[in-house]
């Protein structure tokens, strides 16, 4: 783990083969799962050199997420809620759809509320309250599977995409409501690995295995629309606003691909095979 001021190793564990690490924000609580003992978590604290706790479970764990209040533990088919400040298992959330990529968000301290798929074949979100321990709305993000799944800073919003990878949404938390759509580029089929928001949400990064990471603007809608308002000055806004009404007569398909929006900038990472991740400070 790197200081990111002076680049100086703050953390170095004893597990080598590390699959799973989650700090605290920029606490010194670390959990890690490693490929050796995939079932089991460790919690250490790295200032003090100290291992806090081991938790073992009956099946692999695929993802651990934490904020200041709420420890949250994905297996294949249940969810594990936990006390931050004892490590009590305060909730288990049995049965859930079949999710072998371990695809679970948690939002921040507050609003604790989870994210994960609520059906293997089609794309849709299950929100729940960790602190009520309460389900708070489902809704169909995409048609196909999920990939990926990523709360904003604020926990009022959320990105989707699916196994397609084509389509990047953003969702209203905890309406559901869709907020922006984006197209990633023009392969038919990609893997979403990340996706991140900036921290003030005004904008969103993705990256997958084309190894290119797209950056999306978060406009509001009411900034969408001037741009849209015909311009005496301007040809291009004329140009929307034409491009606008005829959408309103093309089929659901068609219209689909004139109004997504593209990003508007994009970074080619270096040649790799591996997953990478994104992250925007």
């Amino acid at each position: 783990m790197l200081y990111l001021h002076t680049y100086q190793i703050t953390f170095l564990s004893a597990i080598h083969d590390a699959i799973i690490v989650e700090r605290l924000f920029n606490s010194s609580l670390v959990v890690i799962v490693s490929q050796k003992e995939p079932r089991v978590i460790c919690i250490y604290h790295f200032k003090s050199k100290n291992m806090i706790c081991v938790y073992k479970f009956i099946k692999s764990v695929l993802n651990v997420k934490l904020n200041r209040d709420r420890v949250v533990v994905c297996l294949e088919d249940s969810i594990h809620i936990y006390v931050l400040k004892d490590m009590k298992l305060l909730h288990t959330i049995l049965d859930t759809p079949l999710n072998r990529l371990g695809l679970i968000d948690l939002s921040p301290a507050g609003s604790s509320l989870i994210a994960y798929p609520a059906s293997a074949e089609a794309g849709s979100v299950h929100i729940f309250d960790c602190m009520n321990l309460s389900a708070v709305n489902t809704f169909t993000a995409h048609d196909g599977p999920l990939a990926c799944l990523k709360f904003n800073a604020d926990g009022t919003m959320i990105a989707t995409a699916s196994t397609k990878g084509t389509v990047i949404r953003v969702y209203s938390v905890p309406q559901g409501t869709r907020l922006f759509e984006f197209r990633r580029g023009m392969s038919r089929c990609v893997t979403i690995y990340s996706l991140a928001f900036s921290a003030d949400s005004t904008y969103l990064c993705s990256s997958s295995n084309t190894e290119t990471v797209h950056v999306f603007k978060l406009e509001k809608p009411e900034d969408q629309e001037k741009k849209q308002e015909p311009s005496a000055e301007s040809s291009s806004g004329w140009l929307g606003y034409l491009t606008q009404a005829a959408s309103n007569y093309l089929p659901a398909q068609v219209n689909e691909l004139m109004t997504v929006e593209r990003s508007f900038a994009h970074a080619i990472l270096p040649g790799s095979d591996k997953k990478n991740v994104a992250a925007m400070l």
